[in-house]
C-alpha cells in the first residue's frame, strides 16, 4: 500500500514537472514572439501530448482538474460586478446573448447540414456548440488590459455570461434528441431549469446571511490564510452545488462572486485567488492541446482548416451585425466580433454529451474538437488584430503600452484629461518624475501628439498600480473624470500602498461626501478653486479692496468647510444650509470680523 502511494506521488510530481516545464518554455518563447501565452500553452500541450512525445498523463483527467481555472475566473469576474451593474446590463445579457448563441449556432448547423454528410440531429448538436466562445481566453484578456468596462468589453462579457447559462438548454436539446436509453431518475429540462433558479436564489441568501458574516469574522481575526480559505470555500461550494444539479459550475462561481461584489473584502479575495486562477487556466489550455487528435488533422487537413476558418468568418460577420444593432460603432463591433469568433471550451462538453447520446460518432467528436482547438489557436492572432483596431479607434499611430514598461517615478497620475494635464506639468516643473495612466485610447493618442507618454489601463486596479510602481511611489493622484469613484474604490489602494499619499479629484460636492470616509486621502473639487479665483478677480475689477476680498474668501472657505462637516455627519445634502451666504440668518457676516 505504501509502495503504491509512493509510485502515485512520484507520477503526480513527474507529470506536474513536465507540464509546468513545457508551459514555462513555450510561454517564454511565444511571449517573446508577441503571440501571447494561450498559443504557447496550446502548442506545449500538443508537443507533450500522446500524439507527439507522449510525456504527459491522461489529458482528459488534467482537463477536468484544470477547469477549476475557469471556475475561479468567473468568480473573479463576479467580484467586479455588483448586482446593480448586472441590472444595468440586463438587456445585453437577456437579449443580445440569446440572439448571438441562436444565430451563430443555427448558422453553423445549416452549414454542416448542407455541406457534410450528417443527419439533421447530428448537424444540430455539432453546430450549436460552435456558436459558443471561449470564456477562458477572452475574459482574461479583457481583464488584464483593463477593457472589461469598455463598450465592446461589456457587450462581450454579457454574451459570455449568457453562454455559460446556455449550457443548460443546450444539454437539454442533446438529451431530447438522444438515441441512448435515458438514465433512471434523470430530471427533465424544465425541472433542471427550476433547480437552477432555486440554486441561484439559495446562493444569494447564503451569501447575505452566511458568507458575509463569515468574512467579517475572518476580517477581525486578520489572518491572510483564512481569506484564501474562505474565498476558495465560497467558490468550491457554489460551483459544486451547480454541478450537482447539472448546471455549469462556472455559473455557480460567478453567482458567488456577485454576492461578494459589494463586500469590503472583495479586493483582498481577488488578490488571494488570482494566482490560482492563472496557473489552472494555463493547465486548461495545456490539456486542450494534449487532447488534439493529430491523426484526424492529418487525415482531413483541408476540411478542418476550412471548417475552422468558416466558423471564425461566419461568427465574426454575425456578431458584427448584432453589435451594430445593439449600439456599438463599427470599430467596437468588429473588435467584439473578432474577440468572440473562436470556439469555446463548452464545445468539448457538448460533443462528449452528444457522443454519449449516440447522436454522433467518436470520429465526428474528434473532428469538431480539432476544429474548436484550431479556432482557439487562431485567437491570439485575432486578438492582435482586435488590439490594433482598438488602438486605432481614433488614430492609426497610438500604441497602448502597459504601465509595467514605465520607469519608476515619484508620482503616479491616473487620468490625463484637462485636469490631469495641468497637475502633471506643475509636478514636473517642481523636478519630480511622473508616470501617467489613462484608460481612454483616444486620450492616449491625443497626448502622444503633444509628446506626452501615457500608459494604458484602469488606474483603480491594484495589480495595474503595482505594475506601475505604486509600491515605491511617493503619491498617487486620481485625476480622471469618474463620478462613480467612492470610498470603497479607494480603500484597497490606501491599504495596499500605505506609504503613498493619495489625492483624488471630485466632480462635485456629492462625490466629495462619498469619498470623505476614506482616511488620509486629499480630495480636490475640480471647479472649487477656479470658482474662488473667478470671484476674487471679479471683486478686484469692481474695486473691492484687497483686505475685504481676502476676508470674504476666508469666510466663504470656513463656512463651506462647516457645511461639508454637517453634511457628512448627517448624511443629508441639505444639512448645514445656514452656513451658506444668502440663506436664512447667514447674511449677518461682517467683513471686519471673521469670527462670525
Amino acid at each position: 500500500m505504501m509502495e503504491e502511494g509512493h509510485h502515485f506521488l512520484t507520477d503526480i510530481l513527474t507529470t506536474g514537472a513536465i507540464l509546468l516545464g513545457a508551459a514555462l518554455v513555450a510561454v517564454l518563447v511565444f511571449r517573446r514572439l508577441g503571440l501571447g501565452a494561450v498559443l504557447g500553452y496550446l502548442v506545449a500541450g500538443i508537443v507533450i501530448g500522446p500524439d507527439v512525445l507522449g510525456l504527459s498523463g491522461d489529458p482528459e483527467t488534467i482537463l477536468s482538474f484544470a477547469e477549476i481555472g475557469i471556475i475561479l475566473l468567473l468568480f473573479l469576474v463576479g467580484l467586479e460586478l455588483s448586482p446593480s451593474r448586472l441590472w444595468v446590463m440586463r438587456r445585453d445579457i437577456l437579449l443580445f446573448g440569446p440572439l448571438q448563441v441562436a444565430l451563430c449556432g443555427l448558422a453553423m448547423f445549416a452549414i454542416i447540414y448542407l455541406l457534410l454528410p450528417f443527419s439533421w440531429e447530428a448537424a444540430l448538436v455539432l453546430g450549436l456548440p460552435l456558436g459558443l466562445s471561449s470564456t477562458a481566453q477572452v475574459l482574461p484578456l479583457l481583464q488584464s488590459r483593463g477593457r472589461l468596462k469598455t463598450d465592446y468589453g461589456e457587450k462581450s462579457f454579457a454574451i459570455l455570461l449568457f453562454q455559460d447559462i446556455s449550457i443548460v438548454p443546450l444539454l437539454t436539446i442533446v438529451a431530447a434528441l438522444s438515441r441512448a436509453p435515458a438514465p433512471e431518475g434523470a430530471p427533465s429540462g424544465l425541472l433542471l431549469a427550476l433547480y437552477a433558479v432555486l440554486a441561484i436564489a439559495g446562493l444569494i441568501l447564503a451569501g447575505r446571511y452566511i458568507l458575509s458574516p463569515l468574512l467579517r469574522l475572518v476580517g477581525r481575526v486578520s489572518e491572510r490564510e483564512l481569506f484564501i480559505v474562505t474565498g476558495l470555500f465560497a467558490v468550491c461550494a457554489s460551483a459544486a452545488l451547480m454541478q450537482s444539479i447539472g448546471v455549469s459550475a462556472a455559473l455557480g462561481a460567478f453567482v458567488a462572486g456577485v454576492m461578494l461584489a459589494e463586500s469590503p473584502y472583495r479586493h483582498e479575495l481577488e488578490a488571494d485567488i488570482d494566482p490560482f486562477r492563472s496557473i489552472l487556466l494555463g493547465l486548461f489550455f495545456l490539456a486542450v492541446g494534449m487532447m488534439l487528435d493529430l491523426d484526424v488533422i492529418r487525415a482531413q487537413p483541408l476540411l478542418i482548416l476550412g471548417l475552422a476558418a468558416t466558423m471564425v468568418a461566419v461568427k465574426t460577420a454575425l456578431m458584427f451585425g448584432l453589435g451594430r444593432l445593439f449600439g456599438l460603432n463599427s470599430s467596437a463591433a468588429l473588435i467584439m466580433a473578432l474577440l468572440l469568433s473562436q470556439g469555446g471550451e463548452f464545445g468539448f462538453v457538448l460533443f462528449s454529451a452528444s457522443q454519449g447520446a449516440l447522436l454522433i460518432e467518436p470520429a465526428a467528436a474528434s473532428l469538431f474538437g480539432a476544429v474548436v482547438t484550431l479556432s482557439m489557436a487562431s485567437t491570439p492572432f485575432l486578438m492582435i488584430l482586435a488590439g490594433r483596431l482598438a488602438a486605432r479607434r481614433r488614430s492609426t499611430d497610438v500604441t497602448l503600452e502597459d504601465p509595467a514598461l514605465a520607469d519608476q517615478a515619484h508620482v503616479i497620475i491616473v487620468g490625463h484629461g484637462r485636469f490631469g494635464q495641468t497637475v502633471g506639468q506643475i509636478i514636473q516643473a517642481a523636478g519630480l518624475s511622473i508616470t501617467i495612466i489613462d484608460i481612454k485610447p483616444e486620450q492616449i493618442d491625443l497626448s502622444g501628439e503633444f509628446g506626452r507618454k501615457v500608459f494604458y489601463g484602469d488606474g483603480t486596479r491594484i495589480d495595474l498600480l503595482r505594475r506601475a510602481g505604486a509600491d515605491e511611489a511617493c503619491a498617487i493622484l486620481f485625476c480622471m473624470d469618474d463620478r462613480d469613484l467612492d470610498a470603497d474604490s479607494l480603500m484597497p489602494v490606501r491599504e495596499t500602498f500605505p506609504e503613498a499619499r493619495l489625492f483624488v479629484r471630485a466632480f462635485d460636492r456629492r462625490q466629495m461626501l462619498e469619498l470623505m470616509p476614506t482616511e488620509n486621502v486629499n480630495i480636490i473639487r475640480e471647479v472649487f478653486e477656479s470658482s474662488v479665483h473667478m470671484a476674487e478677480a471679479a471683486l478686484a475689477q469692481l474695486d473691492i479692496g484687497t483686505e475685504v476680498r481676502e476676508q470674504a474668501v476666508a469666510e466663504f472657505r470656513r463656512r463651506d468647510l462647516s457645511r461639508l462637516e454637517a453634511q457628512f455627519r448627517t448624511g443629508n445634502l441639505r444639512a448645514g444650509a445656514r452656513h451658506s451666504f444668502g440663506v436664512t440668518d447667514s447674511d449677518d457676516f461682517v467683513l471686519d470680523d471673521a469670527s462670525n
